[in-house]
This record gives structure tokens, sequence and C-alpha cells, in this order.
């Protein structure tokens, strides 16, 4: 049957009409949170007869659930991998999006949320710039801007709406890819509470009926596949404009004790959902070592003419280029079990090259800049410390970070995807032809990194130094005479 001639996916069409109450508010419509978070309350719906209701709400004015609307909240998860050595691909029907929310289109339909009484949990993933504080948000505004605020409001808002009923507190648990998520998010929205003036008793009861939940998420999600799209509607018989692929590998590390355990029974189901007293072990584990690994390689790979992770994997000097950073620089500085390093790093690996994930580069190139400061700065910062030099790797993909968010390359535009200021200062800084000058700006930018790099003896120099090489010979080339 021909893609065009298929039925739009709907709840009729499937027969999936009755949908269940509203149990999570979920900030963030994109691959991810589809393919992890709502998946997991599937699960917990389908085994367990958890009865959660997903709301989705778009946390920027450009998004998607207008999409998702129009499929009444349904979309088909293929996980592709490997099972017992061989090929493996299952199909599964999520159905637990029962509402869509745009605030910047009806403000009052997002509000109108807070005073749902079985809402429990709110869950987000607004990148790792979203938890932030701007001082321009106020309350009054229909939404305001940051994450942070315009839950503040929403959680205004139910306070008032129960009359500070500490039995409506909720459970929030973000997924931001920020150390300490759950702690800065609620540091940020005190900071609101605060700058607002609002009354103590709304600041009491965020602090006694509300639980904030530090997260660690880890699944590879290359999201819709555009490239073969007409083999995946080959095997579904309707259509399906947001359908989402990942691998089978799922881990949840979520920072809690016996209350949060009763609340989410994960443990009832086999689903691998830790809930801990800490989670840093597993965050400084998978944080440096696979998500460093992506955001090293995203930049260099790119230029060198790739366009997946597994096709990085492919070529002998990028694969060899990864393997060193893992391996040589990221791994040694890591105060971990040498055993369970190496065996989740050579699990990273076979990850990356998982024949039926596409995960296209320019996909994890997504604000690049944020991401190589939590998670590839501290791993060169404690290198340098603990060796006295720079790592080769790690300074190579930061000079191919920087040229990446400057001109064109061969010819070609470079898949540059970031916040406003952050394209705005990049645009302004390579204006000029002097590459030391570029990089002292960038480096010294400490609205980047949380300090000045300058400061790192010799970075300056390697960095320039690199970028006039793969400007002249290339990547590959580039690479060699450093």
């Amino acid at each position: 049957m021909e893609t065009d001639t298929k039925q739009l996916l709907n709840r009729k069409l499937v027969g999936k009409e009755i949908k269940k109450p509203i149990k999570v508010l979920q900030f963030g419509e994109g691959n991810f949170l589809r393919a992890f978070v709502d998946y997991a309350f599937y699960r917990l719906n389908k085994e367990l007869d958890f009865n959660a209701g997903v709301a989705i709400v778009q946390p920027l004015e450009g998004g998607m659930v207008d999409m998702i609307e129009k499929q009444d909240g349904l979309y088909t998860l293929f996980l592709n991998g490997i099972k017992n050595g061989e090929p493996a691909q299952d199909i599964y029907l999520i159905d637990d999006i029962v509402k869509t929310v745009n605030p910047y289109k009806d403000f009052q339909d997002y509000l109108d949320i807070a005073k749902v009484d079985t809402l429990e949990f709110v869950i987000s993933n607004t990148t790792e710039a979203g938890i932030e504080f701007i001082d321009s948000d106020t309350p009054e505004m229909k939404p305001p801007k940051s994450y942070p605020a315009k839950l503040a409001v929403f959680l205004l808002e139910r306070y008032k709406y129960f009359k500070g009923d500490n039995s409506k507190g909720l459970t929030i648990i973000p997924c931001e890819l920020i150390n300490y998520n759950a702690d800065t998010l609620k540091k940020v929205l005190l900071q609101y509470a605060d700058f607002w003036n609002i009354e103590t008793g709304f600041v009491n009861w965020l602090n006694e009926a509300c639980s904030f939940h530090n997260t660690l998420v880890d699944r590879i999600v290359p999201g819709y596949p555009r490239n073969e799209i007409e083999q995946y509607n080959s095997k579904i018989d309707y259509q399906d404009n947001i359908l989402v692929t990942a691998e089978p590998f799922f881990l949840w590390v979520i920072e809690g004790d016996e209350k949060l355990k009763a609340k989410l029974p994960f443990g009832k189901i086999d689903l691998d959902v830790k809930i801990v007293k800490d989670m840093q072990p597993y965050r400084s584990r998978k944080v440096r070592i696979l998500n460093g690994a992506h955001t090293a390689m995203v930049p260099m790979s790119i230029m060198f003419g790739n366009e997946t992770v597994r096709e990085t994997l492919e070529n002998n000097f990028t694969k060899d280029f990864v393997t060193n950073v893992i391996f040589d620089e990221i791994n040694p500085v890591l105060e971990l079990n040498e055993e369970e390093k190496k065996h989740f790093a050579d699990a990273v690996l076979d990850r990356f090259r998982n024949p039926f994930i596409r995960h296209l580069l320019s996909d994890i190139a997504l604000n690049s800049i944020s991401k190589f400061k939590v998670r590839v700065l501290p791993t060169m910062l404690e290198y340098v410390k603990i060796n006295h030099k720079l790592p080769q790797n790690i300074t190579f993909s930061l000079a191919c970070l920087i040229r990446f968010y400057g001109k064109e390359w061969n010819g070609k535009q470079l898949p540059v995807k970031d916040s406003q200021d952050v394209t705005d200062f990049f645009a302004d800084v390579w204006k000029s032809n002097d590459t030391d000058v570029v990089v002292n700006k960038v480096l010294s930018h400490v609205e980047f990194w949380g300090e000045d790099l300058t400061k790192i003896e010799g970075l300056n120099s390697a960095v320039t130094k690199a970028i006039i090489a793969v400007d002249s010979k290339g990547i590959e080339e580039g690479y060699k005479i450093l």
C-alpha cells in the first residue's frame, strides 16, 4: 500500500479512542522524550495498568505539537538493534499522549492543566540551555520565555487553585543533561519566586509539597528516519508523520527514596529505571564517555565528510579519533573502576555502530557550545591538571568546534544550530581574517565556558594552529601535522 493512500494515524482508526487521565505534564515534544519518557510510561500503563496520560507542552514558539495533535497524540516507535547476535526490530504504537498545548497560542489552556486533580508528575527536556533565569521574564507574560519561568507560573496557578493543599504538590523530574538538573531547576524557581515577590506560602508549598529529583537519561534516539522512510512506512498500515526510531538500550537513573519508588513502580517491570540515593557515578560515566564522545566527534566528523555516527566509526581516521578520545583522554581521568569504564566504553562504541541507527551528526550538533561545556570541557580541564599538558584529540575537537561555527566549509554551509546570541557572536568574531584573534575572543568568552580558557597554558596557540591546519590541509591532514 502506498504511503499517500494510507489514512493518517488517529485514535478512531486504531481503536484507542478512550484517553487516560492526565498524570504527567511534559515540557518538550521532541524525538527523545517521545522515545524515552513517553515509552517508559507506555510500558507502565501496559504492564501495570498505571493509567497515566501525558499532556505535552511546546516549550518554544517553533515546535511540533500541531503535528502530534493531528495524530491524536499517537505515533509509532521503532526500536532497532541486535538480539542474540541477530538484527531485531520491535514496533510500538505509543498512546499515552492525551493532550497537547501550545502556550504561545493559548496560554489559558496551559494554565488550566494546573487545575487537573490527577496531575502528579512534571517531566522536561529543554536541552542543557533550557534551565536558566531570565530577568526580563515576568509572571504577567503569556508565556514567559524561559522554561523555569513557565513552570513557576504554572505551579503558582496550581498552588492558588488548590489553596495551598500540600497533597496537590507535584513530583518534578527534569531530564536535561546538566548535573544536578532538578536542584538547579528548583533554585531557579525559587529565584523567580523571590524576584517576582510571590507570597511566602507559595515558597513553602514549593519546598514542602513538591519534590525534585535529579536524573540521568541514556538512549540513542536518531528520531525520524528521513532517508529510510519508505522502508518504515511499509511496516505500518497507516500514515505516521512523526514516527520515531531509537536503540533498544534504555537507562533512566532517578535520585529518590522509597516514596518515589512507590509512586513510580518501575521496579515491577523489565525496564532499566534505577531509583537511587546518588546518581553521580552513573552520570559521570555516561556524560563523559557517551555524550562526550558524541560532542567531540560532531564538528570534526561533519567537516571530514561523514553524515552519521556509524559512518564515523566505519572510517579508519575518524574511528581512531573517537576511540582515542575515549580511551586515551576521557577514561584515564574518570574516577571509576577500570573494568567498569572499559566495559561501558566498549558498549558505547557498539551502540555507535548499530547498523539500524542512522544517527545524523547534524542532529547532534544542536547547541554544541553548551554541550561542549558540560560534556567535554571538564575532561579537558582534569586531563590538563593531571598530565600538565593538553589532550591532543579534545584540543583538536575544540578547534573544529570553533571552525564549525565559522565561515562556510568547502563551499557549503555547515549545519550550525544554536541560540541566536551564540550564532550572532560567532558571526561577529569570524568577520576577522585573523584566526588568532578569533580564537582568543572565543576562548575568553566566559559566557560560553564558565571561565576564561585562554588561561590554560598553550591552548590558544594549539587551537589556532589546528584551525589554520584544517583550513589549509583539510581535517585528516590538518590533524596529522599537529
